[in-house]
């Protein structure tokens, strides 16, 4: 149980993490972690925005697993804190994906021809 908490936490904290770059629009379209719907990876302003939204969420779900472990190890193994840390980072965290990916469909998608980098916003900012 002591190695189940472990891995709980060390998600957890991955979870925290992924959550802060996320919120903090650090977080850059990649193959492995932030929000990854087909929404979201439509374009560099639509991961940006998706994981935004979904940053608070998943810092929180991080916080939760990170709690549930901690005091699993801290009550001599018990299981219930194990299990709604748990529960409550992998909801926590699916719930702030389902935010993020509905942020992400609600950006325009970029106009056909428009240069890369661009929402089709039709801001003239294109240009960068």
């Amino acid at each position: 149980m002591g190695t189940v908490s472990v891995i709980v936490v060390l998600a957890g904290v991955a979870f925290g993490a992924i959550g802060l770059l996320g919120m903090r629009g650090g977080l850059r379209r990649n193959r492995f972690v932030g929000v990854r719907t087909p929404a979201a990876l439509r374009s560099d302003e639509a991961f940006l925005l998706a994981n935004r939204a979904a940053g608070l969420p998943i810092l929180v779900g991080g916080v939760a697993g990170v709690l549930g472990g901690g005091s699993a190890l801290a009550t001599g193994y018990s299981v219930v804190p194990l299990l709604v840390g748990l529960a409550g980072m992998l909801s926590i965290g699916l719930a702030g994906a389902a935010v993020g990916t509905r942020a992400a469909e609600a950006l325009p998608a970029p106009a056909p021809g428009a240069p890369a980098g661009c929402g089709g916003c039709a801001c003239g900012g294109c240009g960068r």
